[in-house]
């Protein structure tokens, strides 16, 4: 299995990369880079539609750091398993076939081949699925910093009825069906003017660059079962006791200026964790990883700040 390099975006030295299988037969692509500094590993969990070669600038400041690092594409996406025939569509039937893709991972990647203590990165849906099985009780991470986590969506007088749609068209046997209006620009290759992603003409630039490269990394838009899935996860998260049940040291980190998922949202829940803590940046938009220098030094410093050993 191998990793996409291009100019300005080349694959770390030492990449350990293949494939595993979840027990529902699906082959996942994972990725790992060892350290001898003795902090630890910090696992990458990127969100909808990504895949590992988005991720090679972080890994790289986290290796500076001294960290060993591991990653994986979700189901549906990057180079694991595509789910539909059609493989641009960005699906799964639940929210718990992505725990299983966690709990493969962590078995059969981290546990065995990554050095302890073990942290996580996650970014929007990878937040999502991190905090599900972080409530079914799993225990493998000592923090976890969770930036722009899919806790709600924003514009609730838009997503109540969109959610009822949703629970409508999966009834009617739509669920395989994009959401409607949802395939357009799903590869984010274009129109960087006005995108709801990063103000970083570079990095979005990159980024493109990346699925024009291999466009078998990009997926297009979600179904109406994966939008409806996400649904009834946000349910979950709006529940008076569901933060409570989450003792882990998590610190949320909100874009300002997002319009992908609901910051005033992470707030809320982060003041409902036993151990939680949150920071907002101001101005940045939704993938603040891939945002301008500026933000990013504001997201480097609350994560080193918030996990031991960090600093460079």
């Amino acid at each position: 299995m191998t990793l996409a390099s291009i100019p300005g975006n080349p694959v770390p030295d030492g990449a350990i990369a293949g494939t595993i299988k979840t027990p529902d037969g699906i082959e996942l692509r994972f990725a790992r880079w060892d350290s001898t500094a003795g902090k630890g590993t910090v696992c990458v969990f990127g969100g909808r539609g990504e895949f590992i070669e988005k991720y090679f600038e972080t890994i790289g400041e986290l290796r500076q750091r001294g960290f060993a690092v591991a990653t994986m594409d979700w189901r549906g996406q990057g180079h694991s398993s595509r789910q539909l025939p059609d493989p641009r569509k960005g699906h799964v039937e639940d929210f718990a076939q992505y725990e299983l893709d966690l709990e493969t991972f962590m078995s059969q990647v981290v546990l065995s081949n990554c050095p302890q203590p073990h942290f996580a990165l996650t970014h929007s849906m990878g937040g999502a699925v991190f905090l599900r099985a972080m409530h079914d009780g799993k225990r493998w991470f000592e923090r976890a910093v969770l930036v722009a986590p899919m806790i709600d969506f924003p514009r609730v007088w838009i997503a109540r009825p969109a959610r009822v749609l949703m629970r409508v068209l999966r009834i009617a046997g739509f669920g395989t069906s994009y959401v409607p209006g949802g395939n357009v620009d799903g590869g984010r290759t274009s129109r960087f003017a006005d995108n709801p992603l990063t103000s970083d003409p570079q990095r979005y630039a990159r980024n493109a660059a990346l699925v024009a490269h291999d466009p078998t990394l990009g997926i297009g838009g979600p179904t109406v079962d994966w939008l409806d899935a996400a649904f009834d996860t946000i349910a979950g998260f709006a529940a008076a006791d569901y933060a409570a049940q989450i003792d882990l040291p998590i610190m949320m980190v909100a874009a300002g200026a997002d319009t992908i998922v609901s910051a005033p949202a992470i707030g809320r829940f982060a003041a409902r964790l036993p151990a939680g803590a949150h920071r907002l940046i101001a101005g940045a938009r939704h993938e603040i990883l891939q945002e301008q220098d500026a933000y990013r030094a504001q997201l480097w410093a609350a994560f080193d700040a918030f996990v031991p050993g960090a600093s460079i």
